[in-house]
């Protein structure tokens, strides 16, 4: 007869369900601590441009919770603000931050939807006399071009490689990226920001499609409405002035010498952007919606930068006054245009 031989109690260990607890580590926000030029090295603003920019945002980033490990408004915006200003991994940010990287990836969500809510605070197209007359006496005061409305250029912000529909989002040098229209005044400030479009998709094509694009056809009755300035790569339209492919003689030099200094202001713009946002210099790692959104999360706090004074953007000089635009009798032409602002402004 077979005995089982039952396993002593001491060698039996009871089945617990319990929940692991839940670790808290301590928060390193020492906004107090820095100095104004120590917070821009870290966050690209100052203490009072944070301030400014929490009381914006509070309605949407205060958390309803009392719990004691909750993130207030300011902390939440340094977390996000570190992570635009140096486009480092979540875990890195988490790490040095002292939160979770599940917390980083929350609050990046967060803080980029509440900025991106506010695009149309921030990032308005001139429309106000007062401010067109500004803007185009800036313009006119950079490279010497008349009517200036605006300067559009389009630049590849690198994103991580997409899991679906890939192939599109490789441009023309070989790296994945999304394509953003942007459109800036004298000041560098954006007015107008496109950022869906997939890297492959070529300039044209996103303004053709674009809303500024049916705006300003819509809007745009005569030369005395001014237009913008855009490189070889953009239409020549009533509304867009491009230069000469092959200038003929010292006046069409001269209008190519004037638009091309006036559209610098586009190439300067793009590159304090990305110098103060390096997540914009290096690379996304994130789906492309998300991408996008983090770009009109930077174009407003570009703006609010520059609305701020802080530092990183060039002084601008006393801009000169520029002439009254002749009125032009013949078809509304983008050609026709080009050719009577050289033959007007570039002669001698």
């Amino acid at each position: 007869m077979a005995f089982m031989v039952r396993p002593s109690a001491a060698f039996m260990v009871p089945e617990v369900n319990a929940r692991q607890q839940k670790r808290f580590r301590a928060v390193n926000f020492a906004l107090m601590n820095y100095t104004d030029s120590e917070l821009r090295d870290r966050y690209r603003f100052g203490r009072e441009s944070i301030n400014y920019i929490a009381n914006i945002l509070r309605e949407d980033l205060e958390r309803p919770t009392q719990r004691s490990h909750a993130l207030n408004v300011h902390q939440q915006l340094m977390i996000a603000f570190r992570f635009y200003a140096s486009g480092s991994f979540l875990q890195v940010i988490g790490d040095t931050m002292g939160v979770d990287k599940n917390t980083v990836s929350r609050v990046i969500v967060d803080v980029t939807d509440a900025l991106v809510k506010r695009k149309n605070e921030f990032i308005k197209w001139p429309t106000q006399e007062c401010y067109i007359r500004q803007v185009q006496d800036g313009f006119f005061a950079l490279g010497g071009f008349p009517s200036v409305l605006g300067c559009i250029d389009g630049t590849h912000i690198r994103i991580q490689a997409p899991t679906r529909d890939e192939p599109a989002y490789v441009n023309r040098k070989g790296y994945h990226s999304i394509n953003v229209q942007a459109v800036c005044d004298h000041e560098g400030k954006f007015t107008n920001v496109c950022a869906k479009w997939p890297g492959s998709t070529h300039d044209s094509h996103i303004f053709r499609t674009s809303t500024l694009c049916e705006y300003l056809e819509r809007s745009h009755t005569s030369i005395s409405d001014g237009f913008l300035l855009g490189d070889s790569g953009y239409p020549c339209r009533p509304f867009l002035q491009t230069p000469y492919m092959t200038p003929q003689g010292n006046v069409q030099q001269r209008y190519n010498d004037s638009l091309c200094a006036t559209r610098a202001t586009t190439e300067r713009t793009f590159g304090r952007w990305k110098r103060r946002f390096h997540v914009l210099h290096s690379e996304i790692r994130m789906s492309p919606r998300s991408g996008c959104q983090i770009v009109l999360a930077c174009a407003v706090l570009h703006n609010i930068s520059i609305l701020l004074n802080e530092p990183l953007q060039d002084d601008n000089d006393n801009p000169d006054e520029q002439p009254t635009v002749d009125t032009y009798g013949r078809r509304h032409d983008g050609r026709g245009i080009r050719d009577h602002i050289a033959n007007t402004f570039f002669s001698s």
